[in-house]
Protein backbone atom coordinates (compact mmCIF):
# COMPACT_ATOMS: atom_id res chain seq x y z
CA UNK A 1 0.00 0.00 0.00
CA UNK A 2 0.63 3.60 -0.48
CA UNK A 3 1.43 6.50 1.37
CA UNK A 4 -1.93 7.94 0.35
CA UNK A 5 -3.99 4.91 0.61
CA UNK A 6 -2.93 4.20 4.11
CA UNK A 7 -4.22 7.77 4.62
CA UNK A 8 -7.12 7.60 3.08
CA UNK A 9 -7.92 4.64 4.91
CA UNK A 10 -7.07 6.23 8.07
CA UNK A 11 -8.44 9.49 7.45
CA UNK A 12 -5.13 11.28 8.18
CA UNK A 13 -2.86 13.10 6.88
CA UNK A 14 -0.27 11.27 4.24
CA UNK A 15 2.31 13.51 5.84
CA UNK A 16 1.64 11.58 9.15
CA UNK A 17 1.93 8.47 7.39
CA UNK A 18 5.19 9.28 6.22
CA UNK A 19 6.60 10.35 9.57
CA UNK A 20 5.80 7.25 11.38
CA UNK A 21 7.11 5.15 8.86
CA UNK A 22 10.52 7.10 9.16
CA UNK A 23 10.51 7.03 12.80
CA UNK A 24 10.32 3.53 12.58
CA UNK A 25 12.70 3.03 10.10
CA UNK A 26 14.93 5.21 12.69
CA UNK A 27 14.23 3.92 15.66
CA UNK A 28 11.87 0.90 15.32
CA UNK A 29 8.56 0.39 17.16
CA UNK A 30 9.48 2.61 20.20
CA UNK A 31 9.85 4.98 17.39
CA UNK A 32 5.95 4.82 17.26
CA UNK A 33 5.16 4.85 21.20
CA UNK A 34 3.56 7.93 22.33
CA UNK A 35 6.04 10.69 23.63
CA UNK A 36 3.25 13.64 24.49
CA UNK A 37 3.86 14.15 27.97
CA UNK A 38 5.90 11.65 29.53
CA UNK A 39 8.65 12.83 32.19
CA UNK A 40 12.38 12.17 31.05
CA UNK A 41 13.06 11.27 34.65
CA UNK A 42 11.07 8.92 37.02
CA UNK A 43 8.90 11.27 39.12
CA UNK A 44 9.48 14.24 37.46
CA UNK A 45 6.62 16.46 35.93
CA UNK A 46 2.82 17.46 36.99
CA UNK A 47 1.37 14.26 38.12
CA UNK A 48 -1.78 13.13 35.24
CA UNK A 49 -4.39 13.15 37.52
CA UNK A 50 -4.95 16.06 40.25
CA UNK A 51 -6.04 14.75 43.80
CA UNK A 52 -9.21 16.48 44.89
CA UNK A 53 -9.48 17.29 48.71
CA UNK A 54 -12.98 15.88 50.79
CA UNK A 55 -14.02 19.09 50.98
CA UNK A 56 -14.26 20.41 47.54
CA UNK A 57 -15.54 17.23 46.07
CA UNK A 58 -17.90 17.43 48.54
CA UNK A 59 -19.51 20.70 47.55
CA UNK A 60 -18.91 19.85 43.45
CA UNK A 61 -20.95 17.12 43.95
CA UNK A 62 -23.75 18.72 45.85
CA UNK A 63 -23.90 21.28 43.42
CA UNK A 64 -23.99 18.68 40.60
CA UNK A 65 -27.07 17.17 43.07
CA UNK A 66 -28.68 20.50 42.43
CA UNK A 67 -28.53 21.17 39.02
CA UNK A 68 -29.79 17.45 38.25
CA UNK A 69 -32.52 18.33 40.97
CA UNK A 70 -33.36 21.67 39.12
CA UNK A 71 -33.29 20.02 35.57
CA UNK A 72 -36.02 17.46 36.85
CA UNK A 73 -38.55 19.55 38.09
CA UNK A 74 -38.16 21.30 34.20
Amino acid sequence: MGYKTVAKELGINESMVRRWVKRYEQEGIQGLEEKRGKAKRPNKGRPRTRLEDPETKIKRLEAEIEMLKKLLKM
